[in-house]
């Protein structure tokens, strides 16, 4: 009996020893929905050795690709709401999606807790150059001597390319044909081989691209002339309200506690204001962007309304 009195008290100040143990006490898992070396694997592993460095804790990188990003969120929905699971949030699964898929396995608001905007990214807009076409005016000039007549590719329907040459023709009253592909890299492939005469995409994939001649790059499509790029104008200078660009957040299981939810929130701004990992995050074409939660949760809701008007206006649906 004494023996198992004493057993039990071990336990019990093991428990105690335990719970009191510092936050964090073993590493994190961060989730990335989407492929090995896709831009939010790379933004998200530059993140993830910071907070590795500052929480002294290794912080594991899980990418989690397919559906869309649907697979991988959908783990990070279940995942436990302990602090030890970061998720990846694109524009794709956490604006466009959600404004214009009926059908979701996750909700946006309910499912998780917000911490920061990690990186946003102006798309570049980019035509054959065989066509002669040196301006946005150009190619609306073209497109409306030409009706029903150019080609624009994407990585699929809905992406950001999607959504952006749909905004294009509404804006400047043209009729461009949207061909999707399984990839971007697809996409421009075609198009220097002139199979589509212009798509919106990254700058990482278009601009290596730009000194060979076979394409031109002839704006960007940020509401301003993105910083990492300031020669180019954007497609807003000639069509106003124009604006489709990219962008990558974090994101925890819905009930995380507040405490360790505010915790990962000042270790997420700190790494992103960090000198080193603005550099490396430039070094990828994109911007970083810390915020509060609640400026990362109105930024998202302005976000779908956005993207939901435009989905109407093109009748553009998103079910995965």
């Amino acid at each position: 009996m004494i023996t198992r009195l004493c057993f039990a008290v071990l336990l019990l100040l093991a428990a105690g020893a335990a719970a009191a143990q510092p936050y964090p006490n073993r590493p994190l898992r961060f989730i990335v929905p989407g492929a090995s070396g896709s831009s939010q694997d790379v933004l998200s592993r530059i993140l993830a050795n910071k907070l590795a460095e500052q929480l002294k804790q290794q912080v594991v990188v899980d990418d989690r690709a397919g559906a869309s990003g649907m697979i991988g969120i959908d783990i990070g929905k279940a995942a436990a709401p302990d602090g030890y699971t970061l998720i990846a949030a694109t524009s794709t699964l956490f604006a466009t999606l959600p404004a214009l898929a009926t059908k979701l396995s996750f909700d946006p608001d309910r499912d998780f807790v917000p911490l920061s905007r990690m990186a946003g990214v102006s798309n570049v807009l980019v035509v054959n150059a065989g066509l002669g076409i040196a301006s946005v005016a150009d190619l609306v000039k073209l497109a409306k001597a030409r009706p029903g007549q150019l080609n624009f590719g994407s990585a699929g329907n809905a992406t950001p390319a999607h959504l952006g040459g749909a905004m294009l023709n509404a804006l400047a009253g043209i009729a461009t044909n949207h061909v999707p592909y399984k990839g971007a890299a697809q996409a421009l492939t075609d198009m220097m081989g002139g199979q589509l005469q212009f798509m919106i995409t990254s700058p990482l994939v278009a601009m290596p691209h730009a000194g060979g001649g076979r394409v031109r790059v002839i704006a960007s499509t940020g509401a301003q002339r993105d910083p990492l790029l300031p020669q180019l104008p954007t497609v807003a200078e000639t069509l106003p309200g124009f604006e489709i660009t990219q962008w990558w957040g974090v994101v925890l299981p819905a009930r995380t506690p507040p405490v360790i939810a505010a915790r990962l929130h000042m270790e997420t701004v700190n790494a992103l204001q960090a000198p080193e990992v603005r550099d490396l995050i430039a070094r990828q074409g994109a911007t970083a962007r810390p915020e509060t939660p609640a400026q990362f949760t109105a930024f998202m809701k302005a976000e779908r309304a956005r993207i939901a008007l435009l989905g109407k206006q093109a009748s553009i649906t998103a079910d995965p």
